[in-house]
């Protein structure tokens, strides 16, 4: 008898759970029409366990790389005779650059062609035709970018984490969409005192020329990874530090999303760890989450969702409207199309009371014939 008691108080906390679970899900849904999907821009993508990499973040600056700079300039003195020379011209080495007319006598005085030293990109062009020309003077500079140096800042606090070899994802506000790979090379020799930080520099592959000296840089350092972990961009993620959530793609209603309330761990430039709230599969709001946060329950009633997902009609509140209230909103006439109200839920729930009323009759049974203490 013991054992039905138990199985009963289970099964009547099993069908409580389940009813009020439902309950809570349908009241934190959003349900929109497919014009409302479209016009908040609603993108999502799949929660799975991933890598999780660990980073520190810094800023930074972009450099010519150590030896890839070459200044030309003038042994003799003279003037400019001809400046063939352009800023931003990728030049070979020996090529010619410019000429100078030497301050030795003669009728014509004689001329020096000056030649590129290096292959690059012209970078400066600091002379013009006619003027004069010293020994000691920077005509024109030549940079070669094929490769150039990412410095990064680390503060110092950070600089135990930091090894050679170590990969970054490096950015720059000009190219906010694209992401640069490269290592760690070398850390500086001496710490910046002034801003307690350190060099951290990257030698970055430039084919295309776009990342020039001087231009900011933002440096994702990865100093750690873990296997397995489920991780979701840090744009689906919405809430304040008391309460973060998300929004999840509902698996029967169309259009409808349901606020999911998340337990988070570490996170780091792109991605950040769940540690409650998902399971793998969940198709995570990502685009339009901030929205979805003001729709207040949507532009579709839930109602009418229910109705369109179910084939069948239902109250206000989402609960299965009885055969006898259907009928009724009909006017009891013949020609509608008469649908079937039971649905998983509702044979669950008919099984389990089912079940319920079986077992209690058993148990009154057993006490009736069992003899008085």
């Amino acid at each position: 008898m013991k054992k039905f008691l138990f199985l009963t108080l289970c099964l009547l906390s099993v069908a409580a759970l389940f009813a009020e679970d439902k309950k809570e899900r349908l009241a934190n849904t959003v349900i929109l029409d497919e014009a409302g999907v479209k016009n908040l821009g609603i993108e999502t993508i799949e929660a799975e366990e991933t890598t999780f990499e660990e980073t520190v973040f810094a800023l930074g600056r972009i450099e010519v790389l150590p030896g890839k700079k070459a200044i030309v300039s003038s042994r003799v003195p003279g003037r400019a005779y001809s400046v063939l020379a352009l800023p931003d011209q990728t030049v070979d080495e020996g090529e010619e650059l410019m000429w100078v007319e030497s301050r030795q006598p003669g009728d014509p005085p004689p001329t020096i062609m000056l030649a590129a030293p290096m292959a690059g990109l012209i970078a400066k062009v600091d002379i013009a035709v006619g003027q004069p020309i010293t020994p000691d003077q920077s005509l024109i500079e030549i940079v070669d970018l094929s490769t150039v140096e990412a410095s990064a800042r680390v503060p110092e606090h950070l600089a135990a984490k930091l090894k050679k070899g170590q990969k970054a994802h490096i950015r720059v506000p000009g190219f906010p969409d694209k992401v640069f790979e490269a290592e760690l090379a070398h850390l500086g020799a001496y710490a910046d005192g002034e801003s307690g930080t350190i060099e951290a520099a990257f030698h970055v592959q430039n084919k295309e020329l776009l990342l020039r000296p001087e231009m900011r840089a933002e440096f994702n350092i990865v100093v750690g990874s873990r296997e397995n972990v489920m991780a979701i961009p840090r744009a689906a993620v919405q809430g304040d530090v008391a309460g973060r959530f998300v929004y999840i793609k509902d698996y029967d209603l169309k259009h409808a999303f349901v606020k999911v309330p998340l337990v988070l761990g570490t996170e780091n430039h792109e991605f950040v760890e769940v540690k409650q709230g998902l399971i793998a599969g969940d198709e995570v709001v990502t685009r339009g989450a901030y929205s979805l946060a003001f729709a207040g329950k949507g532009s579709v009633s839930l109602k009418e969702a229910l109705d369109a997902a179910h084939g069948h009609p239902h109250n206000e509140d989402g609960t299965e409207m009885s055969k006898e209230k259907a009928s009724g909103q009909t006017g009891g006439s013949g020609d509608h199309h008469e649908h079937s109200p039971w649905n998983l839920l509702t044979v669950f729930f008919a099984a389990s009371t089912g079940l319920l009323l079986f077992f209690l009759i058993i148990t009154a049974f057993v006490i009736r014939r069992s003899p008085a203490a």
